[in-house]
């Protein structure tokens, strides 16, 4: 059974609004800051047939058809990025099927930094749960008063958006980070090692120690399937271009991802390059040591370290093929593992509440 908006007990008084600043509120009930105090501190700003609790995909295709059918304007999206594009996905499916008989409008979307990934929330400065913060995000959206938006480019991949994904180390890094967490699931450090100091240290003690013990050079090779490609130099300039059907690399590889977002959680910069042309993903390809990634994480973490084994490329559809099977994620979401991708740009970009003109919290 779908779960019905949130209901709360306590009195609300919501403030009158024009239709055209009509908010719903979206929320994981399996992310983790998205606890009964997140929900209550909702509620009394958000009137309850407009804040939705979502446990399973079921509920979220459910909460999609509800949210088109009402026209809200603005849709925040509470969790992390396996969230955000859980609900798009399902969003904009519903619009495209609609868009069939009659036109439809696809909603603005907020971000609320409810989840353990928040790349989308790092990138448009969505505000942390301290002091309600995220309350404060909400309240201007309903007011009118949100600083600006950014228009967001997204991955397509088996015909899901995403901000990101990837095969190789960064899956690895992915599954290393989940049994981290599961290790310390009952001690005291559960805290701790759910957050970015987790991330870290399944980075630092966990990923590279395995690469050290193992081989990484796996055969892989990536061919651009759109129209134009370019390798792009660490200064930001490209220093090659690849027309439809080039080989963008040919050789071994510890990694293949790509990414429309600079981040992925905890602020790591993966994807320098990411955002600074339309319609166009940052494609990042290493073949590095990982005594060579220890060494230089800080400049790995902060998008400053362009070692000769690393690539960046700027293209929007590529096919990509490993000689074995390799870790695969999307979203931050460990997805098994592949032996070829195909990575586009999805052809209609989102539009997100951008609060880096904000006041910080």
């Amino acid at each position: 059974m779908w779960v019905q908006p949130y209901r709360s007990t306590i009195e609300q008084i919501p403030p009158r609004l024009d239709v055209d600043h009509r908010v719903a509120v979206l929320l994981n009930a399996n992310a983790r800051k998205v606890t009964t105090r997140v929900v209550r501190s909702l509620s009394h700003v958000v009137p309850e047939g407009d804040l939705f609790v979502s446990r399973s995909e079921l509920d979220a295709r459910r909460i999609a058809q509800t949210v088109v059918d009402r026209g809200y304007h603005t849709v925040f999206l509470g969790g992390g990025d396996g969230t955000l594009m859980c609900f798009v996905n399902e969003i904009v499916s519903e619009v495209g099927r609609r868009r069939r008989f009659h036109p439809t409008t696809l909603p603005r979307f907020g971000v609320l930094k409810l989840g353990t990934g928040n790349s989308v929330a790092a990138l448009v400065r969505a505000s942390s749960t301290r002091g309600d913060a995220i309350v404060d995000d909400v309240l201007r959206a309903r007011s009118g008063e949100v600083p600006g938006t950014k228009s967001l480019d997204l991955l397509l991949i088996d015909g899901k958006r995403a901000p990101f994904a990837g095969l190789g180390m960064d899956g690895q890094l992915l599954n290393d980070y989940i049994a981290v967490k599961r290790a310390f699931a009952e001690g005291p450090l559960k805290k701790l090692m759910s957050g970015g100091a987790g991330y870290f240290t399944s980075v630092a003690f966990k990923t590279v120690p395995y690469y050290l013990a193992n081989s990484n050079s796996v055969d892989c090779e990536i061919v651009n399937q759109g129209p134009v490609a370019w390798r792009m130099g660490p200064d930001g300039r490209p220093v090659e271009t690849f027309g439809a059907g080039a080989t963008l690399f040919k050789g071994p590889l510890v990694m293949a991802a790509a990414g429309t977002v600079p981040f992925y959680g905890y602020e790591l910069k993966m994807f320098p390059f990411a955002g600074k042309r339309r319609g166009m993903f940052d494609l990042r390809v290493g073949h590095l040591s990982a005594a060579s990634i220890l060494a230089n994480l800080p400049g790995l973490w902060a998008g400053t370290w362009f070692p000769e084994g690393l690539h960046d490329f700027l293209a929007n559809d590529v096919s990509i093929r490993f000689s074995r099977p390799m870790p695969f994620q999307v979203a931050g979401d460990a997805e098994g593992h592949r032996e070829e991708l195909r990575i586009q740009t999805a052809a209609e970009s989102i539009e997100v509440c951008d609060f880096s003109g904000a006041a910080s919290h």
